[in-house]
Formats: C-alpha cells, sequence, structure tokens
C-alpha cells in the first residue's frame, strides 16, 4: 500500500510541476483568528474539527487550506512581478463528515493534493484552471482511471465555478450520481445537474373520479382525505400518479423552517435546496417540530400533511412544479 501511495505521489508531482506549480506544506493545525477573517468559522458548519490549546485558543485541523494559503500568499507576494503562481501540496486533512459505508471509503483522515493559482486578472485565472484541468486528465490516464470532468458545487470552499472528476463505476456502489448528455460535452454532478423537467408520468391516469371534482372546481378546492398519511395514498385515494401531486417538505434551515415544494415523484436535491437559500445546513424536520409549526400555524395536527397555504415561514419550489395544472 505504501509502494503504491508513493507511485501516485509521484505522478502527481510530475504533472504538477509540468505546469510550473510549485510544491510546499502547510501546518494542518490552525488558528481561530484566520478561519474568522474569511467568515468560514461558523459557515464550514460540524465538519470543521475544533479544538483548544491549554491557553483557551480556538484552533481548527485543516478541512482545506485556503485560509493559510491566502495569508502566506499576503505577507510573501509584493508585486504584480511575482505571479502568475501556482502553489500545491500533498498534504492530510480532516473533516467531520458523514461518509457512505460501501464502495471507495473516505475516512475522517484523508491525504488530498490541493493547489492554489494567483494571478492578476480572470484571463489569468482562466489560464491556470486549464493548466490544473490538463494536470488532472494527466494523472487520471496515468494512473489507468475512467473519468468524467463534471460541473459540481463548490460547498464550503466557495467559488462561482467549480467541476470535479469523478471516477466512473460499473457498480451501484459510487458515492454520487453523474448526468451527462450522450450527443454533447454536458456533464455535472446530481447536486449542480439542471435540465428540462419532462411531463407529469400519468401512466393513463389524467384524472381520476374524485380528482375530476377538484379539477371543475373554481379555483382552488378542499376535499376531506381520511387515513391518507403518504403521497402513496394520496395518488391512490384521488386514483392518480404521484406527479400529478406537489408534495410539502419541512426543512430546518439554520434553526429557522423552510417549506419545500416538488412533484410528488421526485426527491429534494439537499445541496440544491442549501444553495437557493442560501443556508449553511439544512436537515428534514423532525415530527415533533413539524407539529410544532403546524400548531403555531393554527392548523390540524391530525391531518398528516402541511402545505404552504397560511404557513408563516418562508416557501420555495422546485422547477418541477412550475408546469403543474389541476394537481393535488
Amino acid at each position: 500500500m505504501w509502494k503504491v501511495l508513493k507511485k501516485i505521489e509521484t505522478i502527481i508531482r510530475e504533472e504538477m510541476d509540468a505546469k510550473d506549480a510549485q510544491e510546499l506544506l502547510l501546518p494542518i493545525l490552525q488558528p481561530e483568528e484566520l478561519w474568522q477573517e474569511s467568515g468560514r468559522w461558523e459557515v464550514y458548519g460540524k465538519e470543521l474539527m475544533r479544538l483548544t490549546d491549554r491557553h483557551g485558543k480556538m484552533c481548527c485541523l485543516g478541512p482545506t487550506h485556503e485560509e493559510i494559503i491566502t495569508a502566506l500568499a499576503r505577507d510573501e507576494i509584493k508585486s504584480y512581478r511575482q505571479i502568475p503562481v501556482n502553489l500545491y501540496q500533498i498534504q492530510d486533512k480532516f473533516r467531520d463528515e458523514i461518509r457512505p459505508r460501501f464502495g471507495l471509503l473516505r475516512g475522517k483522515e484523508f491525504i488530498m493534493k490541493d493547489a492554489y493559482s494567483f494571478d492578476t486578472d480572470e484571463e489569468g485565472l482562466d489560464v491556470s484552471y486549464q493548466k490544473m484541468t490538463e494536470a488532472y486528465i494527466n494523472i487520471f490516464n496515468r494512473c489507468g482511471l475512467e473519468t468524467r470532468m463534471v460541473r459540481s458545487d463548490s460547498g464550503a470552499i466557495g467559488g462561482s465555478v467549480s467541476h470535479e472528476f469523478m471516477v466512473l463505476t460499473r457498480t451501484d456502489s459510487g458515492e454520487n450520481d453523474v448526468l451527462f448528455c450522450d450527443t454533447c460535452d454536458y456533464a455535472a454532478n446530481s447536486n449542480r445537474a439542471e435540465s428540462k423537467m419532462l411531463p407529469a408520468q400519468t401512466d393513463g391516469k389524467i384524472t381520476g373520479e374524485k380528482f375530476s371534482v377538484v379539477c371543475k372546481a373554481d379555483g382552488a378546492f378542499e376535499i376531506d382525505t381520511p387515513n391518507v398519511k403518504s403521497i402513496e395514498d394520496l395518488a391512490k385515494f384521488f386514483d392518480i400518479a404521484p406527479s400529478a401531486i406537489c408534495k410539502t417538505l419541512v426543512y430546518v434551515a439554520d434553526k429557522r423552517y423552510v417549506l419545500a415544494l416538488i412533484r410528488g415523484d421526485k426527491a429534494i436535491e439537499e445541496i440544491k435546496l442549501k444553495n437557493a437559500i442560501d443556508a449553511n445546513e439544512i436537515r428534514i424536520a423532525s415530527d415533533e417540530e413539524v407539529k410544532e409549526l403546524v400548531e403555531k400555524n393554527g392548523f390540524d395536527t391530525g391531518s398528516g400533511f402541511i402545505g404552504p397555504k397560511g404557513i408563516n415561514v418562508q416557501v420555495i419550489g422546485d422547477n418541477s412544479i412550475t408546469e403543474l395544472k389541476n394537481f393535488v
């Protein structure tokens, strides 16, 4: 294993050096002050491993090194003549994150090669970005890995544009889903992919008998749904497909409630939701929290459902509901 690791590091160094990148080694232990300065001490959330030294000063184990490298560049780069410069390292990282229990595992401590470029303008940045793209393609090719470069979410690291190389597997043991087009070069991680929503698949069930009553009503029409507790139950009750239903999910986002609306046959992509509402952390609300929200807004706690009407919280809808007509 050690020999394999060293061979991989050698390949990485050769390709990075070929793109004029300079290797260095940055400290793992990082002071709170730099993270407070960047505004990411709180934003990074629970993944940031924090600790206190004997003097009561807060530190963290580096999950990434933007804070350290920018502080170094601020102190050492004194003239535009010193840039462009690209600095990289192969260093341990620490992230208290939930990882999958199958496939290629990554623990809370792992080795990562990270590079940081400094340029005078956007044009120079694009050149550096392209150099790194070429270097990574060469690295993966030399390692014999089948990869696809896809658009991805930057997460707490930030930035407006981000790509990642996904190693394609022939099984279902992968950690992420990649969506790509066979007729063009579009490819994206599932948490960044955008597409035109196909019409609701009703399987021939455009309207059931009860659903027809709703459609004939002038505007919104309320109907009792006794003993209906799920989307499947609701679809069966109205004799319609789940795609003709708009479902509401309650999330807790940075200690506030958010209602997310999506078509009944779809699932919420939580990273997209987090970005859309500009939240640092989100989670699905517990049954107790939903009950509290329902009671606070004066609704029947025994209904089993909650909707956006009359709820005094932020409501956001997925693109999948924009084309819905005559829906439940």
